[in-house]
């Protein structure tokens, strides 16, 4: 189960990482908003499972 946790917590970590990086990209891109939508909807409600899956797993480790 440890294993899961960190997983799931170094992914989280990644995908943080990822959004704030991306997101002002894609917002200062030419395109804007319109062309990146669909992926910052995406990897924001990826994130927010991943909040969700880390807070279950905490649970259970501890």
């Amino acid at each position: 189960m440890t294993i899961a946790f960190q997983s799931a917590v170094f992914a989280l970590i990644a995908i943080s990482f990822a959004l704030v990086i991306g997101v002002p990209v894609t917002l200062a891109s030419p395109d804007g908003w319109s062309s990146g939508k669909s992926v910052v909807l995406s990897a924001a409600s990826l994130w927010i499972g991943l909040v969700l899956l880390v807070g279950t797993l905490n649970s259970f480790v501890s």
